[in-house]
């Protein structure tokens, strides 16, 4: 345990101190997620075991979105409201699966929303608390064989952001530096896997935290060296301090899809409809209404 590295040390250094932290919100995190009943996800399942038949008997769809990724999913707590990309799909879903069109599934405010980390997502559709999850979701092999995924609606690459007084210029620079990462996500693997694909030689200690403003307020206290994550992701969290480290070496490739329970009759109905949002120029303007082009 870290714990014992601060036993009989009266200044523990910031790597240690950082680790707990991390550390501490695993922990919140599973707490909160064990707090959840059994008695929802009996209830949702309904009498046929359908899917779609729940959603229609409940009312609403319910999607697990992001609360702190601007241009996907963010929630204004001014506006009491979410709003992005995913969001806008979201509707999308629900009015394919209601049989309506999508300003009456906004109207009708047919989607409940809840906001998931990489942590949390998988388990909440696991025990039918969320019907879909749609939430800068990355499609891979070992995924699938928990959930069933949509074709891709976005795909993006991993960045590396850096502070521009930080005074590193190449990846190889990182060498022994302390690189933030978000729990659950895919984005420690996919740079160690570009480092050994390029040849680069550093070897970076990796932290992983519970949400994307704690990496991003790590970075800027200087408890961390690197905040890594999908570059859209990382463009609600950039400015005049901040800056990408060699943003022309592309690695990492992550499709987005939408999750939702293996086997599930509403699976079908989701891919439809990100495919045929795909096929009108829908996905495309919501790329370019968001800025993540």
């Amino acid at each position: 345990m870290e714990n014992a590295k601060f036993s009989g040390c009266a200044c523990p250094s910031r790597r240690a101190l950082l680790r707990a932290f991390a550390a501490t919100s695993v922990l919140v995190g599973a707490g909160a997620l064990a707090g959840c009943g059994s008695s929802s996800a009996a209830a949702s399942k309904g009498g046929s075991g359908s899917k779609l038949a729940s959603i229609k008997a409940r009312g609403a769809l319910n999607a697990g979105v992001k609360k702190d990724v601007p241009g996907y999913g963010y929630y204004d707590p001014a506006a009491r409201a979410y709003a992005g990309m995913e969001i806008d799909l979201c509707y999308q879903v629900a009015a394919a699966v209601f049989g309506v069109g999508y300003e009456e599934a906004r109207e009708r405010e047919l989607v409940a929303f809840t906001d998931v980390t990489p942590k949390t997502r998988g388990p909440l559709i696991d025990n039918d608390q969320l019907d879909i999850v749609c939430a800068t979701y990355t499609i891979t092999p070992e995924r699938r064989e928990s959930w069933d995924f949509s074709t891709a609606y976005r795909t993006d690459y991993v960045g590396l952001m850096v502070k521009r007084r930080s005074g590193f210029r190449r990846i190889a620079d990182l060498d022994g530096k302390i690189i933030g990462v978000s729990q659950g996500a895919t984005t420690q693997g996919l740079i160690e896997q570009m480092l050994a694909d390029e040849g680069i030689e550093a070897s970076p200690e990796f932290l992983a935290f519970s949400g994307y403003p704690i990496i991003k307020s790590s970075l800027d206290a200087g408890n961390i060296d690197c905040f890594a994550m999908d570059r859209s992701t990382l463009a609600g969290y950039m400015n005049e301090t901040v800056e990408l480290l060699e943003p022309e070496v592309k690695f990492g490739e992550q499709q987005y899809g939408i999750a939702t329970k293996k086997g599930s009759d509403l699976s079908a109905v989701v891919d439809r409809c990100v495919m045929d949002c795909a096929a009108s120029g829908w996905l495309d303007a919501e790329i370019e209404k968001w800025g993540l082009v």
